[in-house]
């Protein structure tokens, strides 16, 4: 069959796989530097980031201080944060929002001109800064304008990165423990042609997101398929801590809709109570921060109360509050509510868990750097040690820019000493073809979707988890088999990826012999309170 040409081959200085606020705002810092490559599965801004409601976190007014961040980002860690890496980026925080402004991006504020800052769970102060209840969308909007204007930057839109260029590619064997492995770029699958091009690089960010799509009820969009990671993991780069998926406590109960829609922590934080379908609140029982708890065990809480009581769902209550504030404040989640016949200012919202956030992911140091040369990663895709456990609320998008920051000086510094390797073949994909039963594909989907949900969710046992990983082990060798005889196509690939990323979900899982954070195992009860 078809042989990629070498005329399709192309070269970078920078190049980065993804298009949220790690990858965009990496860009910015290094376009002065060398020619820059942005490539995106699909539009530009159509990212993880422009999900993200709540806002991102920084010390701004007194009486907050950055003590109190990192000791409330520690405790909601689980004793398993790098403290070293909570205090980067807790005090990096407001220059970072200095350049997100500087670069367009619009947060509230009050009448007098001060930020209008929100709190939510596990933060002892205001610190969220905000744009209505659409902060990752108005980031992605400011970056994406930013990069678009600038001349050094090329955007490749509708191009999935398929896999890694390393020395495996040269035929060269190296050692998986030691920092010998090299990453030389990427081959790309462009979606409009169909085929496979090769983008030489001396230096790739991994920018790719979480792995949200893995589950089947979850608040990220359906292209959230974790394939930054699974990529480093296939090229022998160290992923860590995947057992620690955050679910987040209050997505909007439809069975009907996929993504599920997010209601925002920022609304406990409002004032919002969580109580159950008798309307009797439940969350005193679990903890005494109430409905301000860290993210894991409110979750584990709601979990608990459905099981008990046979419920779909719970609600989550604001009719307490003024009805204007409730719009001015909230004018996204009241318009989607409403256009399913529930007034948030009258009626209480039915809510329910959902897989939200990858603690866990291609291991970093403090300059964004992965164990695999020349390769750095930020954002969801990466684990910097900032989250350990359980993440903090709202400190996703403050960990992507920092990160990105780290990464973009350590890349310049170092750039030059690079050079493009030329020895790289390109993708061959003789002797496969195009893969007619589309089936095969979607319901492996499905069955992935399901064996997460059921025995990889909030709640775990040693006996779910091997349950889980004998079933995807035979979905793994099925659809390996298929990608080697197929012609590449997003939908196999993405596939491929959230098997691997199961696997690893799973197999961390398994090693944990403890309940800590977001991790909960009913095999060992004794570690942690529910």
């Amino acid at each position: 069959m078809r042989k990629t040409d070498i005329s399709r081959r192309k070269k970078y200085d920078f190049l980065i796989i993804g298009s949220g606020i790690a990858g965009l705002s990496f860009a910015l810092k290094v376009a002065g530097h060398g020619k820059v490559c942005v490539i995106t599965k699909h539009k530009l801004d159509e990212t993880t980031t422009a999900y993200a409601q709540g806002g991102i976190s920084s010390v701004t007014y007194q009486p907050d201080d950055f003590e109190k961040h990192i000791n409330d980002t520690l405790n909601a860690g689980a004793g398993l944060c790098n403290p070293e890496v909570v205090r980067k980026v807790v005090t990096e925080a407001p220059e970072q929002i200095k350049q997100l402004m500087a670069w367009g991006t619009r947060f509230d504020k009050t009448q007098d001109g001060k930020f209008d800052l929100h709190r939510e769970g596990g933060h002892s102060e205001h610190r969220i800064l905000h744009h209505k209840d659409n902060t990752g969308f108005e980031i992605q909007r400011a970056l994406t304008k930013a990069v678009k204007s600038n001349p050094n930057i090329d955007v490749l839109e509708d191009h999935f990165a398929v896999e890694l260029i390393t020395q495996h590619h040269l035929g060269e064997i190296v050692n998986k423990w030691r920092r010998d492995i090299e990453c030389y770029g990427t081959y790309v699958l462009n979606r409009k042609t169909n085929c496979v091009e090769t983008i030489l690089s001396k230096v790739t960010l991994m920018a790719t997101g979480g792995v949200g799509a893995v589950y089947q009820t979850t608040t990220n969009p359906t292209f959230a398929t974790g394939d930054g990671i699974a990529m480093v993991y296939r090229a022998k780069g160290m992923v860590e801590n995947m057992e620690f998926i955050q679910f987040h406590p209050t997505s909007l109960y439809n069975p009907k809709e996929r993504p599920s829609f997010l209601i925002t922590e920022a609304m406990r934080g409002f004032g919002g109570i969580l109580k159950r379908r008798d309307g009797q609140k439940f969350m005193h029982k679990y903890d005494e921060r109430e409905n301000l708890a860290p993210r894991d065990i409110v979750a584990r809480a709601i979990d608990n109360e459905m099981k008990t009581t046979g419920d779909d769902f719970v609600y989550l209550d604001v009719t307490h509050k003024p009805a204007e504030e409730i719009k001015t404040h909230y004018p996204n989640i009241y318009q989607k509510c409403l256009s399913l016949g529930i007034d948030i200012t009258k009626d209480m919202i039915p809510v329910v868990p959902a897989a939200h956030y990858a603690c866990g992911g291609i291991k970093v140091d403090v300059n964004g750097r992965s164990t695999i040369g020349r390769l750095y990663a930020a954002g969801e895709c990466s684990s910097s040690g900032l989250h350990g456990g359980n993440r903090l609320a709202s400190n996703s998008l403050l960990e992507a820019v920092v990160f990105a920051d780290a990464a973009a000086k350590d890349a310049i510094a170092n750039i030059s000493s690079y050079t493009f390797n030329d020895r790289v073949p390109e993708w061959n994909d003789e002797g496969t073809s195009i893969t007619e039963e589309m089936v095969l594909i979607t319901q492996s989907q499905k069955e992935i979707e399901q064996i997460m949900s059921y025995y990889v969710g909030i709640v775990r046992s040693n006996l779910r988890l091997k349950r889980a990983m004998d079933r995807l082990e035979i979905l793994y060798h099925e659809t390996e088999s298929l990608f080697q005889r197929s012609t590449v196509s997003e939908e196999l690939c993405e596939l491929r990826n959230t098997i691997q990323v199961g696997y690893l979900i799973i197999k961390h899982a398994q090693q944990r012999r403890e309940s800590r954070g977001l991790h909960f195992n009913l095999d060992y009860p004794k570690q942690l309170t529910l």
